[in-house]
This record gives structure tokens, sequence and C-alpha cells, in this order.
């Protein structure tokens, strides 16, 4: 098409940070209601070019071009103004407010509540997108959660909607409904540049992708016409491996989980309600559920984090119930947490140092009671060099890594300690397909190593692919566990809503 009939043209945008070029002169155009993907691996520079284009960061060189006037927003407030809208992967809401205000807070000149909610209730009926304005955001679900944060810019007339990673705390039947207002909102004339790792999502709803790698523009296409494979090796510039189940037998009972109840630990989270399962040696066990539903209360509870009452935990026949974190991991159940920055890794200290946090109960990082910083570097080196971490040493702060180096950081730390049990909660969340197979097989190689590994995940496609059997949790109660082979996405989604009367089953045979 020709620049004049696109909404946005970008022109030889570059940014570059202390040690790398986040962006290396990037040229595209998007089209008014055109469903636009930006692909790329982590730290490809998604993130730095979407920032760029809604004020966030100012580009060192190029220039954008939108409705065919110069566009140079200073600050989020202009490029709202000049109607670009940006639904973020995290949610900037404020549970004890209700939906009204939480609105009025992302707006300039908000109307008075009643118009406003007024409002809200017609244009969240308009998109199919119901919401209830007089509700509290502490109680509602993560996906009208996401309801929140796309009325709010929907009220804002945006011409560019600009969506990172929308799908990844939804379940499928909320996606279609996401998809159905997308389509919507494009038929409309709106424009969406749409960030997703989910391939087969932007094959059904994307009409062009722009493919980054390495912060510079490697290709575009239509995704429809391209498989997800293709996709995902245009991203990563090579062949992509698939993951490899073989080589697994179930074995003894590991851990089991009985009659586990925990409060909420803050207001609006979800307490645990009678959970129990039995876990088995060389098995991975996949637990999903919408996000909110006690997911990370159960990694807490298995980690040690969070103390549950006598008899409720047992590891190869022990209580562990009242042992903490430390004295867990000596016993062999290590836990890899969904918050990688603040809570599985320290933003501002070094890998070295963030291998230490975790690493010194069962290996030899201390020296007369002293850390021994040599090994402890030789621990992050091996991690880094094992799950391909690219980063330039062990000396580099955490927070400077992209999040799915991080996350094979983290995951990385917890496989080289050789647990017995090995829970992870969400370990390929917002992670390029290239990250997300080499986590998926580490896992699958600890289980065929005859440990047992705990996989919680909003993915449900994450877990059909690796996991031997699949449990759903909702509202803090747990459906007893079902062999994947076999399992249709409706009886998940029955699972997930609640539907916990199907009978249990023992991993007799894993593919």
């Amino acid at each position: 098409m020709a620049g004049n009939t696109m909404l946005l043209q970008l022109e030889g945008l570059s940014k570059s940070y202390p040690g790398v070029r986040a962006n290396d002169d990037i040229s595209f155009a998007i089209a008014p209601g055109e469903v636009h993907a930006l692909l790329g691996e982590n730290g490809a520079g998604k993130s730095t070019l979407v920032k760029m284009i809604y004020g966030l960061v100012k580009p060192d060189n190029g220039t954008m071009t939108l409705r065919g006037a110069p566009y140079a927003p200073a600050e989020p407030r202009a490029a709202r103004g000049a109607g670009v809208a940006m639904v973020f992967q995290h949610f900037s809401l404020f549970e004890a407010l209700n939906v009204a205000e939480n609105v009025a807070l992302g707006m300039e000149n908000p109307p008075k509540m009643g118009d406003l909610a007024a409002r809200i209730r017609e244009v969240s009926q308009a998109y199919g997108l119901p919401l209830d304005p007089a509700r509290t955001v502490g109680d509602l679900s993560a996906g009208e959660r996401q309801r929140v944060e796309i009325i709010r810019c929907l009220l804002q007339d945006p011409k560019l909607l600009i969506m990172d990673e929308p799908t990844s705390v939804l379940t499928p039947q909320e996606v279609e409904i996401l998809f159905a207002t997308l389509r919507q909102l494009s038929a409309e004339g709106t424009a969406i540049l749409y960030i997703s790792h989910k391939l087969e999502e932007i094959r059904s709803l994307c009409d062009r992708a722009t493919i980054l790698r390495g912060g510079k523009l490697v290709g575009s296409c239509t995704p429809r016409e391209k498989s997800a494979r293709e996709l995902a090796e245009m991203m990563v510039g090579g062949e992509l491996k698939l993951t490899d189940r073989a080589g697994r037998v179930p074995g003894m009972e590991v851990l089991t989980v009985e009659g586990l109840n925990l409060p909420p630990a803050a207001a609006f989270g979800p307490s645990l309600r009678e959970v129990g399962f039995t876990l088995y040696r060389g098995e991975v066990l996949g637990i999903g559920g919408v996000a909110g539903n006690g997911q990370e209360e159960l990694l807490a509870a298995l980690s040690g984090e969070r103390l549950s009452g006598p008899g409720t935990v047992k590891l190869s026949g022990q209580d562990i119930s009242v042992l903490g974190p430390n004295a867990r991991r000596k016993l062999g159940i290590l836990a890899a947490p969904e918050e990688r920055l603040g809570h599985a890794a320290v933003p501002d200290m070094s890998l070295t140092e963030n291998a230490i946090l975790t690493g010194t109960v069962r290996k030899p990082l201390t020296k007369n009671g002293f850390i021994d910083m040599g090994a402890a570097k030789d621990f992050a080196s091996q991690i880094i060099a094992a799950f391909d971490v690219r980063t330039p040493g062990p000396h580099v702060a955490a927070r400077a890594l992209s999040g799915g180096n991080l996350q094979k950081f983290v995951i990385g730390r917890e496989v080289l300690q050789a647990p017995d049990v090995l829970v992870v909660n969400q370990p390929t969340w917002g992670v390029d397909a290239a990250a997300a197979a080499a986590i998926r097989q580490a896992l699958l190689d600890l289980a065929a190593q005859g440990a047992a590994v705990i996989v919680i995940s909003q993915d449900l496609d994450e877990l059909l692919e690796i996991a031997d059997r699949f449990a759903a949790l909702n509202e803090g109660r747990l459906s007893p566990a079902r062999l994947t082979q076999g399992l249709t996405i409706d009886e998940i989604g029955l699972m997930l809503g609640g539907a916990h009367g199907m009978a249990p089953a023992h991993p007799e045979v894993l593919a």
C-alpha cells in the first residue's frame, strides 16, 4: 500500500542502551483496521519499539508518522491524545477501588462518576466485554480485569491499540470473546498492534506480521499463510527443536499432599481448600487454572514459604509440613515462582549473587561459613552455558536480562541442583518459542532422570505438550488429576470452571 494510506509509518527507528542496540533501523507501516503482529524472541526489541510508539522511550534516530502528520510523543499522555492506546501485559489496577474509579484514574479529564459508569456499561456491552462499573476490582477474575484495561482504552476512541501478550491470563473461552472484540474494532477501522508468543493465535487473528531478531527487522509475512513452526523459525533464524518426551517411566510416590488448607495471604487473595494429590517419580504433573485461583499459594505451600498444618505435605513419607524453604531444599524439593523479578531473582543483584540465593543449600558455594565467590561465579556460569542464557556474563544484574533469558536462568538454577521434586509456576510465561522449547525440554529431561515435576501454568497447550497428568485449580480447590492423553479442551474447560467430579488417574504409562 502507498504510505499515505497508512495509519502509522515508522522510518529508521533506532534505540541503543549501554552495551546493546535494542532497535536498529526499524521501518514498517500499519494500515487502518489492520491487525498487525509484532513477533520476535525475548530480547529481539519488541518492547523497546512499542515503548517508542507509546511515548515511554525516545528514539535515538528515525521518524514516525501518524495519520500523515509527524508523530513524536514525549510521554504516554501525548500518545493517548494522538489516538494511540496500550494494554500492558501487567495490569495497573487498584484492587480496593471499583471498576469506574480505576477507569477514571486512567483518564485525563474524567466525567462525573455517574456519567462514566453509564459510558462503561454502554461501551463494554457494545464490544462484548460486559462490566459492572460498581464491582470492586479485587473481586474480578484476571479476564475481567483485562476488560477494565481494554474499556479504559476504548473510552479514548483510539486509532491504534497496542496489546502486549493479551491472552496469557485468559481461558480458551475468554480468548474467543477477546478475539471477537478485536475483530469488531478492526472492522470499525481501529488498527491493532498485537504482541504474542502464541503463534496459533497470531495465525488466527492477524493480517500481517513483522518479525524482529536481535533488534533488526528480518522479515514480514501473512501469518495465516505460514505454519506456527515456520513463524517460530523465522523468529529464531533456524530450525526449531521439538520436545522429546521419550525415556520416562513412572516410579514410586515421592510427594503426597492431603487436606491442604491455607487462608488468603493478602486482601482479595484466594485461599486453598482441601487440596490433595500424589506425585510420582519420573512424571510431570500439570496444574492449570485462570490466574488468581490459588497458583501462587500452592507453590508457596509446597516450597515452604507458607506453612500448612501437620501431615498435609509429605516427601517420600516424611512430614515436611512444618519445614521452611531451606530445610525442604535440603531434602530435595525446589521451586521456581511465577514472578521473575522480585521473587525468583533480586533485580539489582548480579547473576552470581542470584545463584547464591538458592544454591548454598545443595551446592558447595560456602567455605568455612563464608561465601565462596569463585564457586558461586562458576555455578552461575554453568547455568548460563547449560541454558543458553544470552548475557555478557555472570556479573550482569538480573534486571538487565530480557524476560526469557532471566526465566532460563531461574529454571536452570533449580534444575542444576538436581531436585527430587521441582515445582514451577508459569515456566514459559512471556517467553519466546525457542526459549520456551528449551525450558520445556529441560523439565522433561529432569523427569526422565527420575525427578518429579509439577508445572503450574495458564498455557493449556504447554500442559498438554509436556504433562502426563492434568489437574485444575478453581477457587483454591484442585480437581483430581487425569491422564492428559485423550483429554479434550472441552473437558479441560469444565475442570477449569470447577467441575471436579472426574475420576483421578494413576500414571501407569508415561508417553
